[in-house]
């Protein structure tokens, strides 16, 4: 569970101080020794993420870890991690889709508004890619708590359209954009834009997806969202919800800060807690949909489980 993750997170960071600190302490003597140590967690200290391109071209979520205590050089090191490399530096084929060569000439910080002035490199992006630079770029940055807007120019100049396209850009640009988008409506009558999770299973690692869809449902969010997760049907084969199918959401309350969700036992899925791949694909679908700083979920009217968004990474 989340809380066992977290744990675990202070648990190796404790560990790691501790052979740091041990090392500093070796007598002057035995300080020319090499030392090559391998912390075989590092990935558990993640405390952030950005969004890669997978071999089917769609963004996932997957963690880095970011250690500066710095906003600005965090902001420079997610970019550079978004770079595309002759080497695959992250695991299971996941690459970056900003051209290897863009330089980030300036970057300013301001009322949770993050303005970036790139090369003119970054312009020469595959057309068929180009919508994805941009997505990977706001919902990278915006994973930080601290960045919610994001305006980008190319060498002092504002880029209105998407690179190689004649698709607009209104900035400054938000997670109102969407991610992975799926159009699957036949009106614009009734039209809802929902952003739905989904996990994906490369190399037997876990994944998860976003993908906002934009469809016709006069429906509450939370409902199509549980509807999306406990279909059948998904538009990318690699794609799953993991949800039981008889899951049912029995009772909902939103709150300005609290979302409260009462689900039946299906929830469970004949085990006697909720599975960590379930509550990841909930709490990341509910939470990029509704401004809540907690979600607490409930099977036949008893708490199972509390999830604050600053704890989910």
């Amino acid at each position: 569970m989340l809380k066992q993750k977290a744990l675990r997170k202070i648990l190796v960071t404790t560990m790691s101080l501790f052979i740091i600190m041990t090392i500093y302490l070796i007598p002057t003597t035995e300080k020319s020794l090499e030392t090559n140590l391998e912390f075989e967690y590092v990935t558990a200290l993640a405390n952030s993420s950005i969004y890669l391109l997978d071999q089917n071209n769609l963004l996932v979520k997957t963690k880095i870890l970011l250690d500066n205590n710095n906003l600005e050089e965090d902001i420079k090191e997610i970019i550079v991690n978004l770079k595309e490399t002759s080497t695959n530096k992250f695991t299971d084929n996941l690459k970056g889709v900003i051209p290897s060569k863009t330089k980030l000439n300036n970057i300013t910080i301001e009322n949770e508004t993050v303005s970036l002035d790139f090369s003119k490199d970054l312009l020469k992006i595959n057309k068929d890619l180009s919508i994805k630079l941009i997505e990977a770029l706001v919902y990278s940055l915006t994973e930080l708590k601290e960045i919610e807007k994001v305006n980008i120019t190319v060498d002092n100049t504002p880029l209105e359209y998407y690179p190689n396209t004649s698709k607009r850009l209104e900035q400054p640009l938000t997670r109102d954009i969407g991610i992975n988008k799926e159009y699957s409506y036949t009106s614009l009558n009734d039209l809802t834009k929902v952003t739905v999770y989904y996990q994906e299973l490369i190399d037997s690692d876990t994944y998860y997806v976003p993908v906002t869809k934009y469809l016709n449902n006069d429906k509450d969010k939370i409902d199509i969202i549980v509807e999306e997760l406990t279909t059948s049907y998904i538009y990318e084969d690699n794609l799953q919800s993991i949800l039981n199918e008889e899951v049912k959401l029995m009772d909902k309350e939103v709150s300005p800060d609290l979302l409260i969700l009462d689900f039946n036992n299906a929830l469970f899925d004949g085990d006697s807690k909720l599975k960590e791949e379930v509550l990841y694909t909930l709490s990341y679908s509910f939470f990029a949909n509704y401004d809540v700083d907690v979600i607490s979920y409930r099977v036949d009217g008893q708490e199972v489980e509390n999830v604050i968004r600053d704890e989910l990474v």
